[in-house]
């Protein structure tokens, strides 16, 4: 789009400004050193144009549309934020995207695995003593389990960091930490259930 300026009631074309390249989103050559720059341009035609071979990368690794969109996301702004970092002469752009691409999409998988992780071992250690709530593998696997665990109050969190990194036992946790049986249930309930109602919040926020 050519750029204007205003004289008086008319409006003329802007001068050129002989800092920035030619515009051309078709130019690898342009599109990469744009970005370099930090030209924004350059992202949005980065994106255009590949954005699509990104996403089909994220999707046929996770298996799961949604997510291959925050994966896809995600490339883009670390691409945005590492700009500094793309270095022509050692290999092209889409190449540079498609290395990033593979980088979130084994921490998206890293991620979903930790989420399971945590579901099964949170479930077991809460049944165990018979402290069942209610099948929270659904929940579990829809959240980032780290994000959610440091929004909790401390002891809860405690708990059930304990159950999950250290494969306690409720009766463990409570030796372990000096507190009643009881009230270990009760804070690993409680914990768990500000998880849902975050993850609630957010579905409706959606």
């Amino acid at each position: 789009m050519t750029e204007h300026r205003t004289t008086g009631d008319r409006v003329a074309p802007a001068e050129p400004d002989s800092r920035r390249p030619a515009y051309d989103d078709q130019d690898d050559e342009w599109i990469g050193r744009g970005l370099v720059q930090g030209d924004e341009r350059c992202l949005d035609a980065a994106y255009r144009r590949w954005g699509r071979l990104v996403h089909i990368l994220a999707a046929r690794a996770t298996g799961d549309a949604r997510e291959a969109e925050d994966v896809t996301q995600q490339v883009f702004v670390a691409a945005w934020r590492g700009r500094a970092n793309f270095r022509p002469e050692r290999g092209s752009l889409p190449a540079w995207l498609t290395g990033i691409t593979r980088r979130k999409i084994a921490d998206a998988l890293s991620a979903r695995t930790r989420r399971t992780e945590l579901a099964t071992v949170l479930g077991a250690s809460l049944e165990h003593e018979g402290g069942a709530v209610g099948e929270p593998e659904g929940v579990l696997d829809r959240i980032v389990v780290t994000e959610e665990l440091a929004r909790l109050p401390r002891v809860q969190r405690d708990v059930l960091e304990l159950a999950y990194f250290g494969d306690l036992t409720q009766v463990q946790i409570a030796d372990r930490i000096g507190m009643p049986l009881g009230t270990v249930k009760s804070h690993a309930r409680r914990g768990l259930q500000r998880m849902r109602d975050n993850l609630a919040v957010a579905a409706i926020s959606g």
